[in-house]
Order: C-alpha cells, then structure tokens, then sequence
C-alpha cells in the first residue's frame, strides 16, 4: 500500500515537472508527456481502488 501510494505522487510529480517544462519552453512534447503521465497515473489509481473496493465487499 505504501509503496503504490509513493509510485502514485512520483507519477504526479513527474507530470508536474513535464507541465513546468512545457510552461517554460513552450515545447508541445512536454504537455503530450504530461498528459499522458498523469492519464495513466489516475487510470492505475481507480483500478487499484477499484480491486480495494472489490475486496472490501467480498
């Protein structure tokens, strides 16, 4: 649990940092990058949460 909430906030640092570079450079691939890192990120989130509610109810 621990470990999936740190890979969590890395992600969403990751992505900030990705949205700061498209800020200050104006470059259309860090946005793309960050988009996409923090897609994925919110999609692993409600699966993992998704298999806690599962649990939770079985």
């Amino acid at each position: 649990m621990l470990l999936f909430r740190f890979a969590i906030f890395v992600l969403l640092i990751a992505a900030g940092v990705c949205f700061a570079f498209y800020i200050g450079t104006g470059q259309p691939r860090y946005r793309q990058w960050g988009l996409m890192i923090l897609k994925w990120t919110v999609i692993a989130a409600l699966g993992f949460f998704g298999v806690l509610v599962l649990e939770r109810l079985l």
